[in-house]
């Protein structure tokens, strides 16, 4: 492995691939190329640690080791166990295997998975009359495989678990944000630390730690414990920890306020127990409060919410959307708004047109992230108008 020039993959959401790129670029990385749910990349090893240690909207980051075409099962199983798998996989490490498949020839994931998986093991049985064993769970190495018709492309997974597994998370809300989205969504609406935060129905917390670490410049996997790459043959501890000392020495004060409302108060306990794990218990205030009884207290203020709806959580939707409305243009007037749904009817009954609409992802629902504008007096009436 050239790890001068290591070929990057990292791995995205739809709709968040924008803001991975200029993520990526900022770490130093070169070549960047934009493609669906992906950004692509050259780096060395050094810029593979800090990506992984840093970068806020990548969910796994993938290295190819191997790349052919195959036209058969025999091809494929004949290809893989000719591989010189020793180069990256000790017999005393356990591996797992993940997979994309799409392809007329190989159909079925689980089928590749396992002749890629005997392959592996034939390999090393042949060798050293010894196998490396299977682990899904906590896998030493990871590898992951990717099949686009007849092209194979064998990676290494240098993440481990998926970085939206960030360690700080204890507690669960009735239908939590993804750490990943969460973050993402933030940059989109252009949170960058200056002036306040307030997200009016918080549930467990995820927007609001995940704002603060970007207010504070915080690594985002400053909690996790271990990284893939830390098994492999050619890590380099020394270079890992300079990485993680100079990331950790550029941290900033931050001086705004980042607010939390929620109605359920065990939803309030549940996002205090999420911000102690962070520890920001002393940037973050969260308290129980029904935002359509709520007034703006924070200027400048910046909104970003996920409010309750389709089949996650079951509610009124139409006076539920017209009271956010309502709350928007009578109690926050000079405020910049943003909230995710997937019920496109619903969010008309707000009464306010969105000044920007974004496509992405919540798990399998299709959503838009909405931004609305509110200002006071004639520009409102203005602005509702045209």
């Amino acid at each position: 492995m050239d790890t001068e020039n290591l070929q990057i993959q990292i791995k995205t959401f739809f709709g968040l691939e924008q803001i991975l790129a200029e993520e990526i670029k900022k770490l130093g990385g070169r070549k960047v190329e934009v493609k669906n749910r992906a950004v692509n990349c050259e780096g060395d090893l050094g810029f593979l640690y800090k990506i992984n240690y840093s970068a806020r909207t990548a969910l796994k980051i993938l290295v190819p080791i191997h790349e052919f075409k195959a036209f058969n099962q025999h091809q494929f199983y004949d290809r893989l166990f000719k591989f010189n798998w020793e180069k990256f996989l000790d017999v005393d490490q356990t591996f797992a295997i993940d997979a994309t498949v799409n392809s007329e020839t190989f159909k079925h994931s689980q089928f590749v998975t396992l002749k890629m998986k005997d392959a592996i093991v034939d390999y090393f049985q042949e060798k050293f009359k010894k196998r490396p064993s299977i682990e899904t769970k906590s896998p030493d190495i990871k590898f992951h495989l990717h099949i686009d018709r007849e092209l194979i492309t064998i990676s290494l997974d240098s993440s481990g678990a998926p970085l939206f597994k960030r360690g700080y998370r204890r507690e669960q809300g009735e239908a939590p944000i993804n750490e990943v989205l969460a973050s993402g969504m933030l940059q989109l609406a252009g949170w960058d630390g200056k002036g306040n935060f307030l997200d009016p129905m918080c549930g467990s917390g995820t927007l609001l730690i995940e704002a603060a670490m970007i207010a504070m410049d915080l690594p985002a996997q400053i909690f996790r414990k271990r990284f893939a790459f830390q098994n492999w043959k050619n890590y380099d501890a020394d270079l890992f920890t300079k990485i993680k000392e100079f990331r950790i020495g550029r941290i900033k004060e931050f001086t705004g306020k980042i607010v939390g409302y929620d109605i359920d108060a065990r939803m309030i306990n549940a996002a205090r127990i999420n911000i102690e794990a962070a520890e920001m218990e002393d940037v973050i205030e969260v308290k129980k409060q029904n935002f359509f009884d709520s007034k703006k207290e924070l200027f400048p203020l910046l909104m970003v919410f996920n409010p309750p709806y389709d089949e996650r959580i079951s509610i009124n939707d139409d006076d539920f959307y017209k009271k956010i409305g309502d709350t928007f243009k009578t109690h926050y007037p000079n405020t910049l708004a943003w909230l995710i749904s997937s019920d496109l009817e619903a969010v008309k009954k707000i009464g306010l047109r969105p000044s920007r609409k974004i496509k992405l992802f919540n798990g399998k629902l299709e959503t838009r992230f909405l931004q609305y504008e509110m200002y006071e007096g004639t520009k409102k009436v203005h602005k509702l108008e045209n």
